[in-house]
């Protein structure tokens, strides 16, 4: 602790490229997934492939992509948009599953009643099925979020900045509390965002709030 104390204002700036570079590819691979997973979720063939293909996707090491990515795109090694994009690469992997996976949470019901007062396909993704699915997304999202934060400091092995710089520099310097010091600010920005997610998944389904007081008033 004492090292957090001492050289907070580094700590600080060192966490703000962390966030930078864990959050910018959750943004990409959202805006990839969504539409990608409201898609293929209606072509059963094309489903399992895109199954097949992002879990596969997620087996191949960080370091691999990190060496394999800066000849394809023509970016340096230690350039940030090397973790940004392999870090997307994992982010859509991820999402791309969650999507219809959410989206089949959809209880049959209310699809039939969309359908049956003349909602298109895309009217009832984008105002039926994709607010009800909000719920089973977000516990994906959650993930997600956490896993990006993680990974970032693997980033540090080829000299991208980030937590992780915490921990080569204490291992080269044996220095354990700065090594401490890493773990404890990246399990607390896991911990912030995680509740950061789930609030906001609160706050986009005001209907399960009202469930839970409900459920809370009977049992009272």
């Amino acid at each position: 602790m004492r090292y957090l104390v001492d050289n907070f204002s580094e700590i600080l700036a060192i966490t703000r490229t962390h966030l930078y570079l864990a959050l910018t590819p959750l943004l990409f691979g959202l805006v990839i997934a969504i539409p990608a997973g409201a898609v293929i979720r209606r072509i059963p063939w094309l489903r399992r492939i895109t199954v097949a293909a992002a879990s596969l996707a997620y087996t191949v090491p960080s370091l691999a992509l990190f060496v394999i990515i800066p000849p394809l795109v023509g970016i340096s090694a230690i350039d940030p948009w090397n973790v940004i994009i392999a870090l997307t690469i994992y982010s859509t992997a991820l999402l791309v599953i969650a999507v219809p996976v959410a989206l089949d949470s959809v209880p049959a019901a209310v699809v039939d009643a969309a359908d049956a007062v003349g909602f298109g396909p895309l009217r009832r993704t984008l105002t039926v099925d994709m607010p009800l699915a909000i719920p089973v997304f977000v516990s994906n999202l959650r993930v997600v979020v956490v896993t990006n934060i993680a990974m970032v400091s693997v980033g540090a092995l080829i000299g991208v900045g980030g937590l992780g710089k915490l921990f080569t520099q204490g291992y080269q310097r044996d220095y354990p509390d700065e090594i401490v010091a890493g773990i404890i600010v990246t399990l607390a920005l896991a911990l912030l965002f995680d509740r950061l997610v789930y609030l906001l998944g609160r706050w986009a389904t005001p209907w399960t709030r009202a469930d839970d007081r409900a459920r809370r008033g009977a049992s009272a």
